[in-house]
């Protein structure tokens, strides 16, 4: 099987794509790949996923300008698309960012990209891709497991549950961002959302902050395990997300992860 790369350019240049393209060719790999489309209200970010989640699809690459990734309504979707990828191949699979003519600063970007390989596409862009995509993708260990449901007609929905061996006693998802708020929720078998679902102890608009950001939350007291997920449907683009196993008493271990 040949390995593969996506490729997602972030504005629409042909001349971008054809060039890149060109030389990932040249050095044996498949490539493939899109010009980005910025529609949140469609779940436009989602199209790639079928494409990335390809077995022969080793690597995924963004480029665009640092203006294009500074963007927040990319920077949404790009995250939303990353956290699917990674739910399926592990949070190991390598994205490749590829800022032109600027730098990026790991650190301001979205939870689900702070660990891409920031890349300058020079002469030893691509060997490093070679080697990427013939090498195994390392497991990472991850302390609870975040997927995303586009469904269209239905909404964004967020999975989220226990890491691998453990459990929780219920499970909190909170919402902080303008305009953003959680308006459905569910408890399940893991992988997909339910349509009918008995919650144990539901609780709407639980209020907490972390840090300088204040959430809106939804939570069940539903047992979880590795096999079983808590889904929320979320109205709006949050700017992060925080999670986690029902508080008990003034003990809460909560994640947050940002989405822009």
């Amino acid at each position: 099987m040949t390995k593969s790369i996506w490729v997602t350019i972030l504005e629409k240049d042909e001349e971008k794509g054809r060039a890149l393209f060109e030389a990932i060719h040249r050095y044996g790999l498949g490539v493939n790949g899109h010009f980005w489309v910025d529609d949140l209200d469609k779940m436009q970010w989602a199209g790639a996923f079928s494409e990335i989640s390809k077995p022969e699809t080793a690597v995924w690459v963004v480029k665009g300008t640092p203006a294009s990734f500074a963007d927040e309504t990319k920077r949404y979707g790009l995250a939303m698309l990353a956290a699917m990828v990674q739910a399926m191949k592990g949070h190991g699979f390598p994205i490749v960012l590829l800022p032109d003519g600027g730098a990026l600063d790991p650190a301001t970007l979205p939870t689900p990209l702070k660990g891409a390989i920031i890349a300058a596409d020079d002469a030893t862009l691509m060997p490093k891709l070679v080697a990427k995509a013939n090498t195994p993708v390392p497991k990472l260990a991850v302390d609870y497991r975040l997927d995303i449901h586009p469904l269209p007609g239905l909404g964004q929905w967020f999975e989220i549950g226990p890491a691998e061996g453990h459990q929780w006693a219920g499970a909190i998802f909170g919402v902080a961002g303008e305009g953003a708020e959680v308006d459905a929720h569910g408890a399940g078998p893991r992988g997909t959302v339910p349509e009918k679902a008995t919650l144990e102890y539901p609780m709407k608009g639980v209020k907490f902050a972390m840090g300088e950001s204040e959430f809106t939350a939804w939570a069940v007291k539903n047992a979880l395990d590795d096999k079983s997920s808590y889904y929320v449907r979320v109205k709006g683009y949050p700017k992060s997300a925080a999670f986690g196993s029902f508080p008990e008493g003034d003990e809460a271990e909560m994640y947050v992860v940002s989405l822009k």
